[in-house]
């Protein structure tokens, strides 16, 4: 499939203008819980407005360029926000006082963590969908990984799938509400979030004023989680204000900031994928020359050195560099068609039907589970799970589950073997396997395994305690490090 340069750039500019636009017009009335009667911008011409909403993905943008896109999951991304991001509200200050506290992303999004289904994930997604334009899957992929960080399980990590598959798809599906769909069919059909946004289509189908449709929506989520900030109702809001503007892009924005709650976001995400879908000719003149190219940041630590862009226009010419090695670094990644770049747009006519026919980000998803996570060594991957919040108090035992998995490409049709040692806090013992063999499969892929065992505490319990399972690979001569993090309550 094959995008035309020029095109690809205006509309990566397009869509960092109307995010721009969005947050600095949506950010007077952020908390608002009722509906609201606005009509354009409150702020005095020239004036843009610092939102988290563009920081963290510029921090996102150097972790591409610094690590490359092979290997950059959730803890890489968690690393880089431990030096450059200094917000610490709500999920933002959870993820990092948890990866502080040894553990490691998305348990760090998951543990005592009443943020999960919260805002901060579906809001930073355009970084990816512009990374990987027209490639859904691969979209969502990486803003999965960035959603575990600060929301580990939970309904923002689903909600930032559904935006960034959106949002790439924008590139290469002119419809509103293909591209719509197209997102939805990247998340479980059961989350709130696909709830929510399937009942704002029904609305809009019914013909239903759109602040009826606000207001449906939102009594589905009214006694859940932490209100006016959860994923769910603000992600239909946005839904509601793309359906209802139909293309019109100061009539999507208003509408969906007369939706009230987390105004900021969900403008800010209408205006970035309105200008993905028509390029710079979609944004009104008018409202592009009041809001200029200027980029304020609020969340970012500039103390350390790292150059962050200063404007649309910058971050656009960051984003147009950087994506060729997206593209180049996931071609064949997933089931969906290559991208490259060249002097005209060859999209296949059933492109729309091919990203609804793909299950790859729902089943991924499928097996993202709560108070889990996975460390990589050279060959083998080892996913850790709790049943629950891994707490543990003196004399207690806890249980632990573990996924082994190998490639068979790189150890051939053989039995592998795993020896195990644990190093553990004084007083602490363990139970289990102390050995294992990893078998070679019926067909191409990793050859999963699974081992349990059961972590008994001392007398002696600290507030953090920490274990180390060596993996020893017979045969060669690397070890893998399974970090396990007790808290101790």
């Amino acid at each position: 499939m094959k995008l035309n340069r020029e095109t690809y750039r205006d509309r990566v500019l397009a869509c960092w203008i109307g995010k721009n636009i969005g947050g600095t017009m949506g950010a007077p009335y952020e908390g608002t819980h009722e509906m609201l009667d606005v009509k354009g911008y409150a702020t005095k011409a020239g004036e843009v407005l610092p939102n988290d909403d563009l920081d963290l993905q510029l921090v996102w943008l150097r972790a591409v360029e610094k690590t490359g896109p092979w290997g950059l999951d959730c803890k890489r991304l968690g690393d880089f926000w431990l030096s450059y991001v200094v917000a610490y509200w709500n999920e933002y200050g959870i993820g990092k006082a948890n990866m502080r506290r040894g553990l490691l992303p998305p348990l760090a999004g998951d543990y005592e963590n009443d943020w999960r289904d919260s805002n901060g994930a579906w809001i930073r997604t355009e970084v990816w969908a512009t990374l990987a334009p027209g490639l859904p899957d691969v979209a969502a992929k990486y803003a999965i990984e960035d959603g575990k960080v600060d929301h580990g399980a939970g309904e923002g990590t689903f909600a930032a799938a559904f935006v960034a598959a959106m949002q790439s798809a924008a590139f290469t599906v002119s419809d509103i509400r293909g591209i719509i769909e197209i997102g939805l069919s990247r998340i479980p059909e059961e989350c709130r979030v696909a709830k929510s946004i399937r009942k704002a289509m029904e609305c809009y189908d019914q013909k239903l004023p759109p602040m009826e449709a606000r207001e449906v929506t939102r009594l589905m989520n009214a006694d859940i989680g932490n209100g006016w900030f959860e994923a769910p109702s603000n992600v239909a809001y946005a839904v509601i204000g793309l359906l209802y503007g139909e293309g019109d892009f100061k009539k999507t924005m208003i509408t969906a900031i007369n939706c009230g709650d987390d105004t900021d976001c969900t403008a800010a995400t209408v205006g970035a994928t309105l200008g993905i879908l028509g390029g710079t000719a979609a944004i009104p003149v008018d409202w592009r020359e009041h809001i200029g190219d200027a980029i304020v940041t609020l969340s970012l630590n500039r103390a350390i050195g790292m150059k962050f862009p200063e404007s649309c226009t910058e971050l656009t010419d960051d984003v147009v560099r950087l994506s060729p090695v997206m593209l180049e670094a996931n071609r064949g990644a997933t089931e969906e068609t290559s991208v490259v770049f060249a002097d005209a747009d060859e999209v296949p006519a059933d492109i729309a039907e091919r990203y609804l026919a793909s299950r790859e980000t729902r089943e991924a998803l499928s097996k993202l589970k709560p108070f889990s996570y996975t460390v990589k060594f050279i060959n083998v991957e080892a996913t850790v799970s709790f049943g629950s919040e891994p707490n543990i108090r003196p004399g207690e035992t806890v249980r632990m589950h573990m996924d082994f998995a190998s490639d068979w490409t790189v150890y051939g049709r053989k039995r592998h073997n795993l020896d195990f040692e644990w190093v553990l806090p004084e007083g602490f013992t363990v139970s289990g396997p102390r050995a294992f063999t990893l078998t070679y499969p019926t067909k191409h892929g990793l050859i999963p395994m699974e081992a349990d065992f059961e972590i008994t505490a001392g007398e002696l319990v600290q507030p953090v305690n920490e274990l180390l399972l060596i993996v020893r690979e017979q045969g060669f001569p690397t070890n893998g490090y399974v970090p396990v993090v007790l808290m101790g309550k």
